[in-house]
């Protein structure tokens, strides 16, 4: 098995960060939806209040904590671009790095394959959802 090597080990740690500036982005948009919505004098109670919107939001709608991913889907997407079937790549979860096969590319999807698993059919992935890096260059 081929070891992980350090610049996609800093991309674990990288995926929680740009994850936790998805959640900072969904509160700075509310918070200024706020206080547009109650007026310059208060800002204070836009700022709890789009807080609080956006803590009982992820607690409660898995489904919209899910698909919001504007910035770090963006880097998904850019990691991810050059890939096409046939290359391998590093597919990239919240606390490891697997060495991965892509077998096809539809769009944003990608279908990929653990080959030290022995699959014989893939995992199709979204590049918005997930990081895969390209394992010449990662």
């Amino acid at each position: 098995m081929r070891p992980v090597p350090d610049a996609v080990l800093c991309w674990i740690d990288r995926r929680r960060w740009l994850r936790w500036a998805d959640g900072l982005l969904a509160w700075a948009l509310l918070w200024l939806v706020g206080a547009v919505m109650l007026a310059p004098r208060r800002v204070e109670a836009a700022a709890v209040v789009s807080l609080v919107v956006v803590v009982v939001a992820g607690a409660m709608l898995q489904p919209l904590c899910v698909r919001w991913r504007p910035i770090s889907g963006g880097v998904g997407l850019r990691l991810s671009r050059g890939l096409r079937a046939g290359a391998r790549a590093w597919y990239v979860s919240a606390r490891e790095a697997h060495l991965v096969v892509v077998t096809a590319r539809h769009g944003v999807r990608l279908v990929i394959v653990r080959p030290d698993l022995g699959q014989d059919e893939g995992i199709s992935v979204r590049c918005t959802r997930v990081f895969l890096l390209p394992a010449d260059s990662p």
